[in-house]
């Protein structure tokens, strides 16, 4: 099995936007593409409350979450100061348009993180 694979082209890879990788086990993968048609791939999780990163817009190398405007950066998954946090990084390769990620990260990295339940449905999760 090749170590790299093919999640969509660059162009499925909206300016300053992203585009949502459902893997098998755990939560998705969000791949983003800035203004210099630079990919990048984080868990689909902010590291603060766990807001959805893909819903975020996107700023140079940075993404902001849509809950709190918390700012993380693309590079490396980590919130800007005065936040902190970080949420897990893959590995991408960008080949001929199309863009791949690593196939063992996918199938193993951070696939036991969850998103955060909150209001009403986190009281009845308790319950």
């Amino acid at each position: 099995m090749s170590p790299w694979q093919r999640v969509c082209g660059i162009a499925d890879i909206p300016v300053l936007g992203s585009r949502r990788v459902a893997r098998p086990r755990g939560l998705d993968v969000a791949v983003f593409r800035n203004a210099q048609d630079q990919v990048f791939a984080l868990l689909d999780r902010c590291p603060h409350k766990g807001g959805p990163l893909s819903q975020g817009i996107v700023f140079g190398n940075s993404v902001a979450c849509p809950l709190h405007n918390w700012t993380i950066a693309l590079d490396d998954g980590c919130a800007r100061q005065p936040d902190e946090g970080c949420t897990p990084r893959f590995a991408v390769r960008v080949e001929g348009g199309d863009v791949f990620l690593d196939a063992r990260e996918l199938a193993g990295l951070a696939v036991d993180a969850e998103r955060p339940i909150a209001g009403p449905a986190r009281r009845a999760a308790r319950a």
